[in-house]
């Protein structure tokens, strides 16, 4: 069976089986009304800073991925940088990867719009490379003042190289999985990449488990 169908026929899998069932928690604190000051205030941010050329991304790509998002959300995922369909978009997790990010929140009874999702970098690298460290150095600032702005009490690091980047480690991801590290002043998590999953279908339980991880530690924080 040609992959695509495969990846297909496990999302609806996935959402017809888990969807209702799964662990569901106490969604108390957890979907919170979008602020609308807060929300112009992101605007404002991205329009300033949309058509940045500090690094030359700004010449390669197709759209500035700013984040996208509850304002006021809980719980802010972080990934590395924007792939080929959040490019041609310009939203962060549009593709499978997010597709399946979607349904791995629904399982904890989250929706996309109760959580902020943004990158590291804001725009594609090319051939999707890791980020290089002059281009995360020019780019951060922006995601630290996103953190600022939304004030989350739980980040998620998606993926190895967006936690080694966050945390400054050469750490496996198998290492820093089921910990909780510290982030400009807030609890860290590292999770798989929803992209990693797609391709390893045995780390699927692996990440169903680190998202109620998430949630045990966000309500820890209540």
């Amino acid at each position: 069976m040609p992959m695509k169908k495969q990846i297909e026929n496990f999302l609806n899998w996935y959402r017809d089986l888990y969807g209702r069932e799964l662990y569901i928690a106490d969604e108390k604190g957890m979907s919170i009304d979008g602020d609308g000051e807060k929300m112009e205030a992101l605007k404002t941010f991205h329009l300033q800073i949309k058509d940045c050329q500090k690094c030359p991304l700004g010449k390669t790509r197709t759209n500035f991925v700013f984040g996208v998002g509850n304002p006021n959300a809980a719980i802010m995922f972080i990934g590395e940088a924007p792939g080929y369909h959040e490019d041609q978009q310009g939203e962060p997790f549009v593709g499978r990867g997010g597709q399946l990010l979607n349904k791995l929140l629904a399982g904890v009874g989250l929706r996309r719009e109760d959580v902020y999702i943004a990158n590291i970098l804001k725009c594609r690298p090319p051939n999707n490379r890791d980020p290089l460290p002059e281009e995360v150095v020019q780019c951060i600032p922006y995601l630290h003042r996103q953190i600022e702005m939304i004030q989350p009490r739980v980040l998620v690091a998606l993926g190895r190289i967006a936690a080694q980047n966050l945390l400054q480690t050469k750490e496996s991801l198998g290492n820093m999985r089921r910990r909780v590290w510290a982030y400009q002043d807030k609890p860290l998590i590292v999770t798989y990449h929803p992209a990693y999953i797609l391709r390893n279908m045995n780390m699927l339980d692996a990440g169903v488990e680190d998202m109620k991880f998430v949630l045990e530690q966000f309500n820890q924080t209540q």
